[in-house]
């Protein structure tokens, strides 16, 4: 099995080049951002097999031995907010639910760090059997990925027939306290139809629904700009059932436009990572379950963290070598730039 097909960069490069910059504990890049927003993938499994994310028969497995131990994600999750300024930690997949240990993963992040908002990004299957004892584990909020309410076309896109247990996921989420719950869903033309029921399902259950413009990080590498559906195509369909007043983003380096619903307190939002894109507003960095600090959704350049964690490295070094690899990130992710090349990873390789 190659590298490449496992969905992965098949080139790793070395130490990162810190010339020029800052002398500054933070993760500053060459275009003024600092990341502050840490997203943990902890596992490439996961339970469904959307067709934006997911081969049909899923990544192949990561070996054991090569994924980051709980240890070491407490040690590096640690290490970037005392170290290198981070405030906020996600943990993502594949499906992070699939880690037996992840538990104990929230427990010791908690422990070491327990003013640090720490937040999970899930497919929401089986989550209704393990949210409970997340909330009392040190998570504070999760986000669970639905695309749709409709059970045909929740098992044709997922290729699973899991929405009962989603929605099950979703209810016992909030009743345990891991609020506000955000329900993510991927904009795609199979689904548009049904995205005010959805948006109507959310505002009944008290989550927050954020649709996202679907990106080119799908493992059949069928993404095309012509066929995505825009931030302004769902608007128009929302419209026609829905009072939608703009009401902006949170922060500015919030990911989601927000509207106002029917005259709130309820919004929806939406990410136009494609046509309405953030990057110069980005804030994250991104720390692989094989171990690699990745700067940007879409580079390839990764810095291999997991081996100077083995070999000895002090917390010095390991905060030297994630400073070098964010100075390095690039401006954007260049989806409108002739030439444009996906990353060899998937979303699903990535982490949300």
């Amino acid at each position: 099995m190659t590298v490449v097909a496992m969905g992965m960069p098949a080139v790793r490069t070395g130490r990162p080049s810190l010339d020029g910059r800052p002398d500054t504990p933070y993760l500053l890049d060459r275009f003024g951002r600092v990341a502050r927003d840490l997203r943990v993938s902890i596992t490439e499994k996961c339970s469904l097999r959307c067709t934006y994310c997911m081969p049909e028969e899923g990544l192949p497995a990561i070996p054991a031995d090569e994924l980051l131990s709980t240890d070491e994600i407490v040690r590096l999750v640690t290490l970037a907010v005392h170290e290198l300024g981070v405030h906020e930690v996600r943990f993502t997949g594949g499906e992070p639910l699939m880690r037996r240990d992840l538990e104990q993963i929230i427990a010791g992040c908690r422990a070491a760090l327990p003013d640090t908002p720490l937040a999970m990004t899930t497919n929401g299957v089986g989550l209704e059997h393990r949210a409970r004892k997340l909330a009392e584990a040190g998570l504070g909020r999760i986000n669970v990925s639905l695309d749709t309410v409709d059970r045909d076309g929740f098992h044709r896109l997922t290729r699973r027939d899991r929405l009962d247990s989603v929605l099950a996921g979703i209810q016992a989420a909030i009743a345990a306290g891991l609020t506000p719950l955000k329900v993510n869903a991927v904009l795609m033309r199979e689904t548009l139809d049904g995205a005010a029921d959805l948006l109507q399902w959310c505002l009944d259950a008290g989550a927050e629904l954020r649709f996202i413009e679907e990106m080119p990080l799908d493992a059949d590498h069928e993404w095309a700009r012509a066929n995505m559906i825009t931030a302004e195509e769902l608007l128009e369909v929302l419209g026609k059932r829905f009072t939608l007043t703009e009401a902006g983003r949170e922060d500015p380096s919030a990911p989601a436009e927000r509207w106002q619903v029917d005259g709130g307190p309820a919004t929806v939002g939406i990410i136009a990572s494609v046509t309405r894109k953030f990057c110069g507003d980005c804030d994250r960095t991104r720390l692989t379950a094989d171990g690699r600090i990745r700067s940007c959704l879409f580079s390839d350049q990764e810095y291999d963290i997991r081996g100077a964690l083995r070999s000895g490295a002090t917390d010095a070094d390991i905060a030297q070598l994630w400073r070098g690899a964010m100075w390095n990130k690039s401006a954007g992710h260049g989806i409108d730039m002739v030439g444009f090349v996906p990353p060899e990873r998937t979303m699903g390789a990535i982490g949300g």
